[in-house]
């Protein structure tokens, strides 16, 4: 047991959204200096808006209903907004989920942390440009003083993340509230920035608390842990403890949640169905005044395989190692030289009408459910939107006996069509993807990381969902992901893009 006074000190919270039942049940924890304390469960658990209370940054409409939080043996709950943007930044920093969200796009990276430092510390404009350059080369970002007039965009999402970091670090603060920091990146890219904020805690003796749903996450980088499961905390203890002799149902469930299982058997005398053939994507580098072509980046060289009806293959890579170029190619949606021979014909052939009705036959799942679907349209309308493209000839019944039909394959209410994709969770969202892609009953569905920001015990159920569904209509997935256990679950062979030429 750890003899001194906590840092942080959180009692009996409760969180409520107006007079509904609370989200968020009498939680009691402790976290002390240097210590790293992780707040685990699935989506809709309350560990998010457990962490974000602490600063003093819940959502409209969400209020702290009793409870006590102290930090340094000060009580925040009640504190004027003067003092908590005291705080904020100065003692207390938050990391958020999605970089990209929290970073404002119209600005320099370099102006968004020299902002934080102006705001707690009166340093000449010189020395802010010199603490902006220390913070982001300290966080990894090369050559930093040519990198701060850059815009969020023109980083990649672990860059954007380690911005993030320089953020909250700047002004050196007893807390860090890391709030699924590492949820969209890649397994190579987690490692690094996980191990960057491991480095940083030991520097300066930060107490982190961790938001994730990621047991390997916990078991590597925790001290404590508390299990979290619909606003209720179910478990405390120490990490070791934790993963050794789980006490709670719902902790064994969580540390038993990664996708298992065999992929599914190939039909017999199955025929190849997509032949990609010394496919090369390369995207033109151009500079000076007339934005000539300089030379290339080369995402995918020389690449050759093939796909059979039925089969799973799984692009396996690191960030920037081109999967997502590779299925974008075959999509058509990017340019490419060499053959994709989908079905019989050439489609780098074919003209824009007869790829028009190849495009039924090709359809894409996207990493990001709530991007990729309109959040102004119904999703009864958003699924049958393809259907109402392609097959112009069918009846509003017909329509609606397959819209029907295909939301009760992807497990999903008939009677939530008239909803809309905020009033769905990640895994819902991700369902409703699916059910689009599903009902022009394409020959082959790519999936590009159509796990990567769910939930564990999620991510087993969408995949079973897949695997049940090729099973059912002998679909062919190609399937880019970074996360090996779900290549292992799904894909009869894998490319490994890391190693390629």
């Amino acid at each position: 047991m750890n003899s001194t006074p906590p840092l942080l000190q959180v009692s009996d919270l409760t969180i409520g959204f107006g007079a509904n039942t609370p989200v968020v049940n009498h939680v009691s924890f402790e976290l002390h200096q240097g210590q790293t304390l992780a707040l685990v469960g699935e989506s809709g658990s309350g560990k998010t808006l457990t962490g974000l209370a602490i600063p003093h940054l819940l959502p409209s409409g969400a209020a702290i209903q009793s409870g006590s939080i102290r930090f340094k043996d000060q009580e925040l709950i009640g504190l004027s907004p003067k003092a908590y943007q005291a705080l904020r930044g100065q003692q207390i920093s938050v990391i958020f989920q999605e970089p990209m969200t929290a970073l404002n796009p119209l600005q320099s990276i370099g102006k968004q942390i020299a902002e934080i430092i102006e705001l707690h510390r009166p340093l000449s404009k010189k020395a802010v440009a010199q603490e902006v350059i220390t913070r982001l080369t300290e966080v990894g970002i090369d050559n930093a003083e040519q990198r701060l007039q850059d815009l969020p965009h023109q980083l990649s999402g672990g860059q954007r993340q380690r911005v993030m970091i320089a953020m909250a670090i700047a002004n050196q603060p007893d807390l860090l509230i890391a709030d699924e920091p590492t949820t969209a990146l890649d397994a190579q890219i987690q490692g690094q920035i996980l191990e960057l904020i491991s480095q940083l805690q030991q520097k300066y003796q930060l107490a982190v608390l961790l938001i994730t749903h990621d047991l390997n996450i916990v078991r590597q980088y925790a001290d404590q842990v508390c299990v979290m499961k619909q606003g209720h905390l179910v478990e405390t203890a120490c990490t070791e403890d934790l993963f050794a002799h789980p006490k709670d149902s719902y902790t064994q469930a969580l540390i038993h949640s990664a996708p298992e299982g065999e992929p599914v058997p190939l039909p017999e005398n199955s025929q190849p169905l997509l032949q990609v053939q010394n496919l090369d994507v390369w995207y033109p580098i151009k500079r000076g005044f007339f934005k000539r072509t300089q030379g290339y980046l080369k995402a995918i060289t020389n690449m050759n395989f093939q796909l059979k009806a039925g089969e799973c293959i799984g692009l396996l890579g690191a960030s920037g190692s081109g999967k997502t170029s590779l299925g974008m190619a075959i999509l058509k949606l990017i340019q490419s030289k060499g053959s994709i021979i989908f079905d019989g014909q050439d489609l780098n052939q074919l003209s824009s009408e007869n790829l028009r009705q190849q495009r039924k036959h090709l359809q894409v799942v996207l990493q990001d459910p709530f991007g990729s679907l309109s959040p102004r349209m119904t999703v009864g309308d958003i699924i049958v939107e393809g259907l109402r493209v392609h097959e112009p000839q069918l009846s509003e019944q017909d329509i609606e006996a397959q819209l029907n039909q295909v939301m009760q394959e992807v497990e999903l209410s008939v009677d939530s069509r008239f909803r809309y994709p905020h009033e769905f969770s990640g895994g819902q969202r991700q369902r409703i993807s699916i059910a689009r892609a599903l009902i022009l009953k394409p020959k082959l569905i790519i999936l590009d990381e159509p796990t990567s920001a769910l939930d564990k015990t999620i991510q087993k159920q969408v995949v079973a969902l897949l695997k049940n569904l090729q099973l059912k209509h002998a679909i062919s997935y190609l399937l880019i992901t970074h996360d090996p256990s779900i290549a292992q679950a799904m894909c009869h062979q894998v490319i490994d893009l890391n190693q390629q030429p």
